[in-house]
């Protein structure tokens, strides 16, 4: 256990951290998972709504170091992919 107040008190900022920390992943796996859903029903309109709602979520949790910055911009990229890809069948 912690002995110093310095030390005691970097416990419980590490836990509140953490915790935060914890609920903006979460919120970043939800709208990730807005994303997929709109693409797996075939709703391209709602896709990319979510899309742009989804990258502004995504940029803002690597701002702040929730996620590094390479992991989100390979998350962006793969759901814009996807997203992409229904425009391209659709087409046909």
């Amino acid at each position: 256990m912690a002995n110093t107040a310095q030390a005691r008190k970097r416990v419980l900022q590490n836990e509140k951290h953490r915790l935060h920390n914890a609920s903006m992943r979460s919120r970043l796996r939800t709208y990730v998972k807005k994303v997929l859903k709109a693409v797996h029903d075939g709703n391209q309109d709602e896709a990319r709504v979510a899309l742009r709602t989804a990258e502004s979520v995504i940029d803002k949790s690597a701002g702040k170091g929730v996620v590094h910055r390479n992991a989100a911009s390979r998350t962006k990229s793969r759901l814009s992919a996807r997203v992409k890809a229904m425009g391209n069948i659709a087409a046909h």
